[in-house]
């Protein structure tokens, strides 16, 4: 992305960091906070390797094809997922906006800049700005979940660790798209 290489570089950190611990969350016991886990870490990594400064590495003209094709797999899996549950509708839209970031990274010249089509760009900044809102506001009144057994429970299966990453990646999406 194109910004400041400070805050590219602190974008970095907390999109690698957030994949990090959604990696962390692949462990837990229950299978639907796994898959989405997995889901969260791709776009964590993702977003992180998008946001390394310009000044500092320009991606191969072969990165973006690359970038639409595995968040293109990873829109189609939401999208499969989605039939099931609406949970999934998120992740395919964070998926879409992946690969459009992707897409007008390789069309522009040089990959130092986005143009990106405005209406596009306004309707995902709206999305991410209202789910960034919406997700702060949901991490406020989060009780610390305990087992059967009485003892709380691990790294992975914490609900306000989850939301709080959530929330993290959702800012971070406002930041990229700000910048494209």
């Amino acid at each position: 992305m194109h910004g400041p290489a400070s805050s590219g570089w602190l974008l970095v950190a907390l999109c690698a960091a957030t994949g990090a611990y959604c990696l962390l969350r692949m462990r837990s016991s229950v299978e639907e906070q796994r898959r989405a886990a997995g889901g969260e870490a791709l776009m964590g990594f993702g977003m992180a390797a998008m946001a390394v400064p310009a000044a500092v590495f320009t991606p191969p003209s072969w990165a973006w094809p690359l970038y639409t094709a595995v968040f293109g797999a990873a829109a189609v899996r939401a999208l499969w997922a989605a039939r099931t549950s609406t949970r999934h509708l998120h992740h395919l839209v964070g998926a879409g906006a992946m690969v459009y970031m992707a897409v007008v990274m390789a069309a522009s010249p040089g990959h130092h800049g986005g143009t990106g089509v405005p209406a596009v760009t306004g309707a995902l900044l709206l999305y991410f700005a209202g789910y960034v809102l919406l997700s702060g506001v949901r991490l406020i009144p989060v009780l610390m979940p305990v087992t059967a057994g009485g003892g709380t429970v691990g790294w992975g299966d914490r609900p306000e660790l989850a939301r709080a990453c959530r929330l993290s990646m959702g800012i971070a999406m406002v930041t990229m798209l700000l910048t494209l």
